[in-house]
């Protein structure tokens, strides 16, 4: 018998829309490049454990 797994659909930081992106209890995604059809803003992120938290991106 198989285990079920929890899944999730991602929403934006910025308006809280749901995204086309759908995460999983063990998916880890480090610096991914979001992209909310909503507002029209893409935005990095990290994801683990359905977590998800802005990149800290360095400075250039």
């Amino acid at each position: 018998m198989e285990k079920l797994i929890n899944s999730r659909w991602i929403r934006c930081s910025n308006c809280g829309g749901k995204t086309r992106t759908k995460v999983y209890e063990d998916t880890v995604l480090m610096q991914f490049p979001l992209y909310c059809p909503k507002c029209k803003t893409e935005v990095k992120i990290d994801v683990m454990q359905f977590e998800m938290t802005k990149s800290e991106e360095p400075d250039a």
